[in-house]
């Protein structure tokens, strides 16, 4: 059903612009959107992709993606007065398109990510209502396609916003209980807001926050609780968590004993985001430099489980999720180096992100991130430019060895002694990355590094210290009977042809 419903919104948004250029009048429908789609031929066994994710830039290490944002003025706005106008929101998005993934452009593939309603000037002047999904940001990393600076990109629920001359504020309260938990639903309370000034025609300020609260229920096996021991002893151990060791402990422990062995204590649980934004430009060769932040405490997970002998056995964590933290701070800057001929973007990314339950194991809680990315544009013509981008980064383990940086490099971990037990992987703690892309780009439209559409041919070469480190068909045992061997790879390179618009 939700195919054919997608089907049906993708053609009546193909043959909406027939009937709004029939209707002299003006149409109350609107549509547009995004897509993207390459082709990259990949030589060395890669899936298309140059590296791992957008750390690098998003420019060759993204995948084919489409989205169309539709909407419908039921009492159109006035922009000239106060006169009270309401509209429907509807936006659908997926990363495939056929023959260019494995895919293949289904439809399951895609989603349906935004639906609210909006209305304004009906009980404040200068106020809109939103009620559906709330998704809001500050200006956003275009090199990196990050959004530090985002709140309520995981709720529906109501919002206000006050829009006056520079002066933007917004208040918002919902439910994002389906986000974090999906089928598990339980219902999680959040609210906050932003706000944002703009300070003459050189500086804009922002600030804002989300609140979130996930109640005790008892009862509710899908609410927080955490784990104790029947006996006594107390709550779960974190390592023995973590390494899956729980239930086949006790039982070797207590070898008389069988069945569950621990009960779930209800309890609340809660969370936050924090975000910042400061923009200026308009200043000479500045065009404009976008500063945005977020410091948030990650919602805690629910429950696990672990199998013995055919039995399983599920445990409750909140206690040992509850302390994740994340640091992200990116600086976007769009100069131009020499006036119609030269422009150049320069963007920089740092992550601190930080477990204070996990002291032992390598995981994506505990790391620093560090890049930065560089693309110029020089301009032949109104039409015809060359690109020319690089990158740096690194990502640094926090708790030990990440990475293989050889093929056999997984024998050597905690300074060269062996970690049989697994809690630390390979041979480096640091994943260096460097990549350069170039070729030259056709905007119809004129110049401008994020003037789209853009038609591209792109060379794109990466180096990295650890070992095949793109997607891959590779096979990496070790193991004797391994028929393929192992591959040693540190250069990747990648063709790309490829397109981009908004429209």
């Amino acid at each position: 059903m939700f195919r054919r419903l997608c089907a049906l919104v993708f053609v009546g948004a193909l043959l909406a612009p027939a009937s709004a250029a029939a209707d002299t009048g003006g149409s109350r429908f609107n549509a547009g959107g995004y897509m993207r789609v390459m082709a990259r031929p990949d030589l060395q066994g890669g899936n298309g992709s140059l590296g791992f994710w957008n750390l690098y830039g998003r420019l060759l290490n993204e995948g084919p993606y489409a989205a169309l944002e539709l909407r419908y003025d039921m009492l159109p706005q006035d922009p000239l007065g106060a006169n009270p106008w309401t509209s429907i929101h509807a936006k659908i998005e997926g990363g495939s398109v056929t023959n260019a993934d494995p895919a293949l452009g289904s439809l399951g593939n895609f989603r349906l990510s935004q639906l609210y309603a909006q209305t304004g000037n009906v009980l404040v002047k200068d106020v809109t209502f939103q009620i559906g999904t709330l998704d809001s940001y500050f200006p956003d990393l275009g090199l990196y396609d990050f959004r530090p600076a985002q709140i309520f990109i995981d709720t529906v629920g109501l919002s206000t916003v006050y829009r006056k001359d520079r002066l933007e504020i917004l208040l918002a309260i919902g439910d994002a209980g389906f986000a974090y938990k999906g089928f598990d639903y339980n219902t999680i309370l959040t609210a906050g807001g932003s706000v944002k000034v703009g300070l003459g025609d050189h500086v804009q300020i922002g600030a804002g926050g989300q609140y979130y609260y996930e109640p005790k229920v008892e009862g509710n096996r899908f609410a927080p609780h955490n784990s104790v021991y029947d006996d006594g002893s107390g709550g779960l151990d974190y390592e023995e968590w973590v390494r899956g060791e729980i239930t086949a402990n006790y039982f070797q422990d207590n070898p008389t004993q069988s069945g569950p062995f621990t009960r779930p204590v209800p309890t609340s649980t809660d969370s936050f985001k924090v975000i910042g934004y400061f923009g200026f430009g308009n200043l000479g060769p500045l065009i404009w430099n976008n500063l945005s932040m977020n410091f948030l405490r990650r919602h805690a997970l629910t429950r696990s489980s672990e199998s013995l002998n055919g039995e399983e056995f599920e445990y409750y964590i909140e206690d040992l999720t509850d302390e994740r933290y994340e640091l992200n701070i990116g600086n976007e800057m769009q100069l131009r180096l020499i006036p119609r001929t030269l422009d150049l973007t320069w963007a920089l990314y740092y992550g601190r992100h930080y477990d204070e339950d996990n002291e032992i194991v390598v995981s994506d809680s505990n790391r620093e991130l560090l890049s930065t990315v560089a693309r110029f544009q020089l301009y032949f013509t109104e039409t015809v430019h060359l690109l020319l981008e690089g990158s740096a980064a690194a990502e640094t383990s926090t708790n030990g060895n990440f990475i293989r940086t050889n093929d056999d490099s997984v024998f050597e971990s905690n300074d060269g002694r062996a970690d049989p037990r697994g809690l630390e992987f390979g041979d480096a703690e640091t994943r260096n990355t460097y990549q350069i892309k170039a070729g030259p780009v056709l905007q119809p439209l004129g110049l401008g590094i994020f003037t789209r559409p853009s038609f591209r041919v792109l060379y794109g070469g990466q180096y990295s210290n650890q070992v095949n480190a793109f997607g891959n068909g590779f096979v990496d045992s070790l193991d004797d009977f391994n028929v393929f061997g192992t591959q040693n790879v540190h250069w990747h390179h990648v063709l790309s042809l490829e397109v981009e618009a908004w429209f």
